[in-house]
């Protein structure tokens, strides 16, 4: 029997016993034959019978944009935007990346000279296809792959990390720490772990009893304090200290740190790098022990402490800062080994969805003029195209939480 015999036969059977496909099936079978266009002959035969069905017996939905295409699929290929959604209720994704979570913060007062921003978590469940609140973690960082994320609970610093299987949403482990916890971060092949510790709450703010006092915020010693590299398959590892000095002087540099820095592993996870703001190059390297090693590491010469995006697949180019040049709103991509700076569309760059196009906020193109810089959305730019993909809604036009102020958390999937 050859292949058009198998398919004729197959297509006759399914064709009888075939029920009604749901909602949201026919954005499902694209991703699916995308992903798996290298099976065997029988997958091929079952993904064209499928394509056929949805075809023959689901309507075209609307999803709410002012589009007519299926939910999710725009003109890049393996491409989910919500267009009309901000903060999203479904996937959003471009190329390799998706994003696995986005958080609020919110200020709460905790005296009269504290306050404390404190983030709330809405991570992806791939059972209903939707973002769902997670209440009881103050901190999330997801693995690649995005089936397990690192987590610390509601007060910071904490004394554990728990390791969250995301399919199921229970802790699969706590790992007990020493050294109090306030940051996270995954190596990039998710086998490792970042720690950062500190010894009071980084998201902690203080400020004067008295508003109208002519008086300066006091000066205080940074609270980050070191780090651990775990093993997650084993939750071992060591902790690293990092001397901060009594806030005149951090990391042997003149200047302070902000509040929050957390530490990261470099590309080769050889490392681990900090930034320091006041530093020629804005960053340190460490080795695991938290002593200083001469840096910068190759190819990570131009990474920013700043820019969410860094290094892309590839390791040949770095996201950069705002340029504004060519584009009202636009950023720098940087050559990783010379430095030579391309622009691109994008106000803040966030994620590599490939070697070649970065996903970013940037406001509505005609509207930049009559609009701020919190009236943005999410979109997909290319290096050396003029064209950007929109991938979600518009944030509020303010700072104001209330307005939908969500912060995006991507991940490779």
């Amino acid at each position: 029997m050859n292949v058009d015999d198998l398919l004729r036969d197959t297509l006759r059977e399914q064709a009888a016993e075939q029920p009604p496909a749901g909602p949201g099936f026919a954005d499902w079978v694209l991703t699916v034959r995308r992903r798996r266009r290298t099976r065997q002959l029988v997958a091929v035969v079952v993904a064209t019978v499928a394509v056929v069905a949805v075809a023959v017996g689901v309507p075209r939905l609307s999803s709410g944009r002012d589009d007519v295409r299926p939910t999710g699929v725009v003109d890049r290929e393996n491409t989910s935007a919500r267009t009309g959604q901000s903060p999203p209720r479904e996937l959003i994704a471009a190329g390799q990346t998706a994003l696995a979570a986005y958080y609020i913060p919110t200020t709460v007062k905790k005296s009269a000279t504290e306050n404390v921003t404190e983030r709330t978590y809405w991570l992806f469940d791939s059972k209903s296809g939707t973002y769902v609140k997670a209440p009881k973690w103050s901190v999330v960082a997801i693995a690649p792959g995005m089936k397990t994320a690192a987590v610390l609970e509601r007060t910071l610093p904490a004394s554990r990390i728990g390791l969250l299987d995301l399919t199921t949403g229970e802790v699969k482990r706590w790992i007990p720490v020493t050294h109090k916890v306030g940051g996270l971060s995954f190596s990039d092949d998710g086998r490792k772990l970042v720690a950062t510790t500190y010894t009071y709450n980084p998201d902690a703010e203080f400020h004067p009893a008295d508003p109208d006092a002519n008086v300066g915020e006091p000066l205080r010693p940074s609270v980050r304090s070191g780090f651990y590299v775990l093993d997650v398959a084993s939750g071992k590892g060591s902790w690293g200290g990092v001397d901060v000095g009594d806030g005149q002087r951090v990391d042997g540099r003149n200047g302070q740190i902000n509040n929050r820095q957390d530490f990261a592993l470099t590309r080769d996870g050889r490392y681990v790098w900090g930034g320091v703001p006041s530093d020629d190059i804005g960053k340190l390297f460490y080795d695991f022990s938290g002593a200083e090693v001469p840096g910068p590491v190759d190819g990570e010469k131009y990474l920013s402490w700043s820019i969410e995006a860094g290094l892309s697949p590839n390791g040949k180019r770095v996201a950069g800062d705002f340029a504004g040049v060519t584009w009202s709103t636009s950023s720098y991509v940087l050559d990783s080994a010379t430095g030579e700076k391309t622009e691109v569309h994008g106000q803040e760059l966030l994620a590599w969805a490939d070697d070649k196009s970065l996903i970013a906020w940037d406001v509505a193109k005609g509207e930049g003029a009559g609009k701020s810089e919190f009236h943005a959305r999410l979109v997909l730019v290319t290096i050396g195209s003029d064209k950007e993909v929109p991938l979600s809604g518009f944030l509020g036009g303010s700072t104001d939480v209330s307005a939908g102020r969500w912060k995006p958390v991507f991940v490779q999937r």
